[in-house]
């Protein structure tokens, strides 16, 4: 490969889709849900509207991951690195937090609710690390 096969493909040059902005729209609506139930310990929690919220952070996800798959060409080795790497360390805080959740017996309701929270702060954070770092990788036209 040679700078010739690199140049039409410079990073700072191209305009890719706003996978972070959606990701952190994702990850900004499952932690709301999160802190609502967490506003509500004392009492009976509704889980109507943290469900809602983590239902569309799970969406959202999806969206961005659609966006970020569509991309071509993309530094595909450079992303799948970081986000192993990343989705290792967050699946392990991940699974910290709901430790703790299930060792001071959540109900099953607000568990689910805080469950799905869990699961896209765990996948969608590292998409952005991984997909920031690989935007930003110079990548052959014809990758």
């Amino acid at each position: 490969m040679t700078v010739a096969d690199l140049a039409p493909v410079r990073p700072f040059a191209r305009k890719l889709p706003p996978v972070v902005g959606v990701s952190m729209a994702s990850l900004a609506l499952a932690v709301t849900g999160g802190v609502i139930l967490a506003a509500q310990a004392q009492s009976r929690p509704s889980v109507a509207l943290p469900m809602v919220l983590e239902v569309v952070a799970v969406a959202l996800e999806l969206v961005a991951i659609v966006m970020m798959v569509s991309i071509r060409p993309f530094a595909w080795f450079r992303f799948n690195q970081v986000f192993a790497v990343a989705l290792v360390a967050y699946v392990i805080q991940a699974g910290m937090i709901e430790w703790a959740f299930a060792k001071n017996h959540t109900p099953a309701s607000p568990l689910i609710a805080l469950t799905l929270g869990i699961v896209v702060f765990a996948t969608i954070v590292p998409v952005m690390i991984a997909f920031t770092v690989a935007r930003y990788q110079a990548v052959a036209a014809r990758d």
